[in-house]
């Protein structure tokens, strides 16, 4: 079972920006007349999609938000969003990662992303960071009605890898998945695929416990050692 594809989460992965949906959601929240509580972002809404987040942070407030009124919240947070990312001068994208696009690219793996972002926020992270040539294919929040740890997301990106490289007959347990969350390495688990786990988010004694592999930084990632192991057998696969 060789390694055949590379899916990456986006928030904490790719771009440092939890803090700022941390302040978008802390405003949003005001803006709707309620308070935010310290903290209560960390423990509801890492590695979780930003619709499933904004609507948990409602509803222990009171508040069943129906879809209309969500998709509404949504968008204002998406502009708030855009908005932020436009002052800034550089994203604060994550070190190493360029590196490891290098070395997956120079095996010619296909990349692709699988996020709870909405794809417009992807699109507008990975164009002013001139990312978006080496994604092949995204997985975004708006996309999809689950959200990690369920492995939706993940099953229908190696499906639309499999789709846009048919030569590779690509099954999900051929890809690895990049993660900082542990739902996200749940999920991508539960798809059936090994997991690196990079401590962007979560100390690196922490995220070691719930993946295949855990690296500081993405640099750090011996593609050599993964493969290796994907060669020899499916049994290295942690369920």
């Amino acid at each position: 079972m060789p390694l055949k594809a590379v899916l990456f989460d986006f928030n904490g992965v790719i771009i440092n920006d939890e803090a700022i949906h941390q302040e978008l959601l802390a405003e949003l929240l005001i803006s709707e007349n309620l308070r935010p509580v310290p903290g209560e972002y960390r423990s509801i809404c890492l590695g979780k999609s930003d619709r499933v987040c904004l609507q948990e942070l409602l509803e222990r407030r009171g508040r069943i938000p129906n879809q209309v009124y969500l998709n509404q919240l949504m968008q204002l947070k998406t502009h708030s969003y855009q908005k932020r990312l436009a002052a800034m001068e550089k994203l604060p994208i994550y070190a190493g990662l360029e590196d490891l696009i290098y070395k997956l690219r120079l095996e010619k793996f296909p990349l692709g992303i699988v996020s709870g972002a909405m794809r417009v926020e992807i699109d507008l992270v990975l164009e002013r960071s001139n990312l978006a040539q080496y994604f092949s294919i995204i997985v975004a929040g708006d996309e999809i009605k689950t959200s990690k740890p369920n492995p939706e997301g993940y099953l229908l990106g190696a499906a639309k890898l499999a789709e846009m490289f048919p030569e590779l007959a690509l099954q999900p347990e051929e890809c690895l998945a990049i993660e900082d969350t542990t739902l996200g390495m749940q999920a991508a688990k539960r798809a059936g695929m090994q997991v690196v786990g990079v401590a962007n988010t979560y100390p690196y004694h922490f995220v070691q416990r719930h993946c295949n592999w855990a690296v500081d930084y993405l640099w750090d990632l011996e593609l050599e050692r993964v493969q290796e192991v994907y060669a020899k057998s499916s049994s290295a696969v942690i369920k």
